[in-house]
């Protein structure tokens, strides 16, 4: 079967690529308004870019109306952001988060997210969450024609990081431990306790 995307409308392209791309690490974003107002939403478009500087990024699509995510507004007002990962001790509680609220509602206080002060940046992470990279604006790359379904790619400088003692072995992040979830299509999603290792070739 040859899918051939220069002929689907994005709607239709959308199930392909969510539905294969997987899984997904998820980015739980918390950002700030210039006003001041919290916000915390979920994305899993994101991953890691490099080291050099320490660099990440995470995607918010445009919705059907072409209306830009209230996280990818405040990053424009207020050029940082906290990437909180979730564990699946939080995936409930990050579920609620992704609901559409009225712009300068606060999903921190909307569903009671224990929130605490950051220390390099001015929105606040999320205590519960494992690890927590707070991160200054690097640049926000517009995909598409910056209308319905476009993206809206956010690069950030990792500042530092919150690491909580719970999941560290030896001083080092242990996957058995960190308990991540992922993206899979449609309401799936996967959760990270099945591992195996590979030996690299030298």
């Amino acid at each position: 079967m040859l899918v051939d995307f220069q002929k689907l409308t994005p709607r239709d392209a959308h199930p392909w690529i969510i539905n294969a791309i997987t899984p997904r690490p998820i980015a739980w974003v918390s950002t700030v308004s210039a006003a001041g107002q919290t916000n915390l939403a979920p994305f899993s478009f994101f991953q890691g870019i490099c080291s050099s500087p320490p660099t990440l990024m995470f995607c918010g699509a445009n919705d059907r109306t072409g209306k830009k995510k209230d996280s990818v507004i405040n990053v424009g007002q207020v050029p940082e952001f906290v990437v909180n990962l979730v564990p699946y001790a939080l995936r409930d509680v990050m579920n609620l988060t992704s609901a559409a609220l009225p712009h300068g509602e606060s999903e921190f206080e909307k569903f009671n997210v224990v929130s605490a002060p950051s220390t390099r940046v001015r929105p606040p992470r999320v205590v519960a969450s494992p690890v927590a990279f707070e991160c200054k604006l690097d640049r926000i790359v517009i995909i598409g024609d910056d209308g319905p379904l476009s993206g809206n790619v956010v690069f950030g400088t990792i500042l530092c990081a919150h690491v909580n003692e719970s999941v560290l072995t030896d001083g080092a992040i242990d996957p058995h431990k960190l308990d991540t979830i992922g993206r899979m299509g449609g309401e799936y999603y996967t959760r990270t306790t099945e591992l195996f290792t590979l030996k690299r070739p030298t």
